[in-house]
């Protein structure tokens, strides 16, 4: 029967880290890994989830299961970090996932459940793994303008051309913040007139928020999100903790299913439960365990926003550098846009011409629509990008 499986297409993104380490060149640059980098070029064990490791070693008894949803306790924080006092906490479904790619999967699972022939709008562009999991699960994808490729900011008014047209019966999914991959986001004026749009259309709102605390912080970040939560009738939100507790491989999420009748509760955290089970039954529980003990213990919880702040600012100050570099060497402000982005990614506007020329000529690799992760800089390789981009001609 396998000989019926075709040759899948190669990950981009892989393909390009694998091109970045054969790559003999000592003075090259890696901006394509969607994975956040210190200076010295390390993904760093936080302070507060190394010492919450170091107690839940002592502490714990079993590795047994916890339970379909993962341990609420986990959900409850979650929710808190996120949704704060938006909504009452027996309006809203919850249940971990494997990372926040699983809760993306298992909310696209549950609007599928909930509605066999539901289409998804969703912004073009978006996370490329989006629209892989949408077509590999066959679900009508509809793309709505985001992007301004002149201005390098949102396309607010065609977004909400092209979002006019769903209805009750569709989801809109929405980045939280640091919109991935362009680091346009939308402001607070922006959100609220979304929020009115899928009062009037009826359509159901989903939210990936997967970099909170990345952009201006974390209660900031996450204003949009409770602003749906606030109007909306009900919603969907996949979180994860990968980014901002830098627990990348402990595949750590939570999906969160939203309704304003509280008698829903039941039903939606069984619909929850029953699609853990059925794809994976229990969900993993070391990385959930240890950002719980990090957000209900209030010295961990003040080191982790102290460390997140600094992480926070430490890429807000190289977008800032990098923009000045590029406004000395060309003369314009054309890439002013990079100190308004927020988050770990921007779009540059290079052509894949020049992507190539910047990875060939200068060991520059970034993604082909000229995707570059910020945190693979620091303060030293910025003024070599910004002359490479100069120099190619972006």
């Amino acid at each position: 029967m396998f000989e019926a499986l075709s040759e899948q297409p190669a990950d981009k993104i892989l393909a390009l880290v694998a091109a970045y380490k054969a790559d003999p060149r000592e003075a090259k640059i890696d901006l394509g890994v969607g994975v956040y980098r210190n200076a010295d070029g390390q993904t760093p064990v936080m302070r507060a989830v190394k010492t919450a490791e170091k107690r839940l070693w002592e502490v714990e008894a079993s590795k047994s299961y916890v339970g379909l949803a993962g341990d609420p306790g986990f959900a409850d924080v979650m929710v808190d970090l996120i949704l704060g006092d938006a909504v009452p906490r027996n309006q809203i479904a919850a249940a971990a996932t494997p990372g926040g790619t699983g809760a993306v999967r298992q909310a696209f699972d549950l609007a599928l459940m909930a509605k066999r022939d539901v289409r998804i709008f969703v912004s073009d562009p978006t996370w490329p793994n989006h629209l892989s999991i949408l077509k590999h699960m066959q679900i009508e994808t509809i793309p709505y303008r985001y992007f301004d490729a002149e201005t390098r900011g949102v396309d607010f008014e065609g977004m909400m051309a092209d979002l006019s047209v769903a209805k009750a019966g569709d989801v809109v999914l929405l980045h939280g913040c640091c919109h991935n991959p362009t680091g346009a986001n939308l402001n607070l004026s922006q959100w609220q007139e979304v929020s009115a749009l899928l009062q009037k259309t009826g359509a159901t709102a989903m939210v990936d928020i997967a970099y909170q605390g990345f952009g201006d912080g974390l209660e900031e970040d996450a204003q949009g999100v409770r602003l749906l939560a606030r109007d909306l009738p009900e919603m969907l939100i996949a979180a994860s903790c990968s980014k901002n507790f830098g627990i990348y491989r402990e595949r750590t999420g939570l999906l969160m299913c939203l309704s304003s009748d509280a008698e829903r509760h039941s039903v939606n955290q069984g619909a929850l439960a029953f699609l853990n089970r059925q794809n994976y039954s229990f969900p993993p529980d070391h990385g959930s365990r240890l950002v719980t003990m990090v957000l209900q213990d209030p010295n961990l919880r003040a080191d982790w926003t102290h460390e997140l702040e600094e992480v926070r600012s430490g890429m807000l100050s190289l977008r800032e550098q990098l923009a000045r570099e590029l406004k000395t060497l060309s003369g314009s402000d054309r890439f002013g846009f990079l100190a308004q982005h927020r988050g770990m990614f921007s779009r540059i506007g290079a052509t894949p011409s020049q992507v190539d020329a910047l990875r060939e000529d200068h060991g520059v690799y970034m993604v082909g629509d000229s995707r570059m992760n910020i945190a693979g800089l620091n303060a030293q390789t910025v003024p070599v990008l910004a002359q490479a981009i100069v120099t190619v001609g972006v």
